[in-house]
């Protein structure tokens, strides 16, 4: 019995410590990156540069761990009709929003930025109806409508409202919502189930070219250009690490718990980050509407979580499935396929 509760403690602690380093690695992830792109600290203002550099970073270290110092392995099945139908359109929404969620930071501060991904949700489940991925309820239109509320107010009580960075971020966020539904059709309709590791490998190398036409184009001449901008080599490679390692927290977290623990993580990040983000950047003030919008799309957000981890559950339970709630529009009717 001692033993049982022994390895049920030890089990749980090592749960624990992966869900607080996902959550340290994700917010200082943040924190570094705005650190880097900030005028006033590191003066690296290439946000779609800096994107690219954490994609090359992490094909190269995916391709040396895999290929040269065999210490992960990639898993088979990957074809070619897969990769240009699948792999290629993830890599591409992935390069999107780290892309314009970077850039959003030189605009808005820290902690509207993660206000405004609180609308996350309801972007994946509008784009989720449009695919046939999910159905159209009384309860998630409530649900949606309350997220979309709470956005709103949070928006509202901003003191500096940059139209431009909130543009940006909802680019990231429409990014984001559709390398999600990519995902799940590449997991539901084609079959095949791969590792962090293994999509990182595959993903990373795309999204990097998706990021490199746009670079030339937008910022090489700038960087040439411009003298006022350093590259701190040392800085530049912590940074692209701390990328890597976050991706593999989510690894870690995703196989010890779920996917719906690494959402309610994600909330718990979110709030972290907010609150840090008043006390270690002056471009961020907080107001008493600010947090009250937030508080409201984050409950909506944690209704929402409630709401997928019953809709896992009644998966198991075809009787349950059957008799739940009735949609009010029926979902694509080719959704199967």
């Amino acid at each position: 019995m001692a033993d049982r509760l022994r390895a049920l403690f030890k089990g749980e602690a090592l749960t624990y410590a992966y869900l607080l380093l996902y959550i340290a690695l994700s917010s200082g992830q943040i924190f570094f990156n705005k650190w880097v792109l900030s005028s006033k600290e590191i003066n690296f203002p290439y946000p779609l540069g800096l994107t690219l550099l954490h994609m090359v970073f992490s094909s190269v270290l995916c391709f040396l761990l895999t290929k040269v110092f065999k210490i992960m392995k990639i898993e088979e099945g990957m074809t070619v009709e897969i990769y240009v139908s699948s792999v290629m359109p993830i890599g591409a929404m992935f390069a999107m929003t780290l892309w314009l969620g970077n850039t959003a930071y030189m605009y808005i501060s820290v902690a509207f930025a993660q206000m405004l991904k609180a609308i996350m949700p309801v972007a994946v489940f509008i784009l989720g109806v449009a695919a046939g991925l999910e159905v159209m309820s009384c309860r998630m239109l409530l649900i949606m409508s309350v997220i979309s509320l709470g956005v709103l107010v949070a928006s509202y009580g901003e003191i500096n409202i940059s139209w431009i960075g909130v543009v940006y971020q909802m680019g990231g966020v429409v990014g984001e919502a559709l390398r999600l539904i990519f995902m799940e059709i590449f997991v539901k309709r084609k079959g095949l189930k791969l590792n962090p590791i293994s999509l990182m490998y595959y993903v990373s190398p795309c999204s990097a070219l998706c990021l490199l036409i746009p670079w030339i184009f937008l910022e090489k001449t700038k960087m040439e250009e411009n003298s006022s901008w350093n590259f701190p080599l040392l800085v530049l490679t912590l940074n692209s690490l701390c990328t890597f390692a976050l991706n593999l927290s989510v690894f870690l977290v995703i196989t010890h718990t779920s996917a719906l623990t690494i959402r309610v993580a994600g909330v718990v990040k979110d709030w972290v980050v907010v609150l840090l983000s008043a006390l270690l950047f002056s471009d961020t003030k907080l107001t008493i509407i600010n947090l009250a919008g937030y508080g409201i799309a984050i409950a909506g957000v944690a209704a929402y979580n409630n709401h997928k981890l019953k809709k896992e559950v009644s998966r198991d339970n075809p009787e349950e499935a059957e008799s739940s709630q009735p949609t009010l529009t029926a979902a694509s009717s080719d959704s199967n396929k």
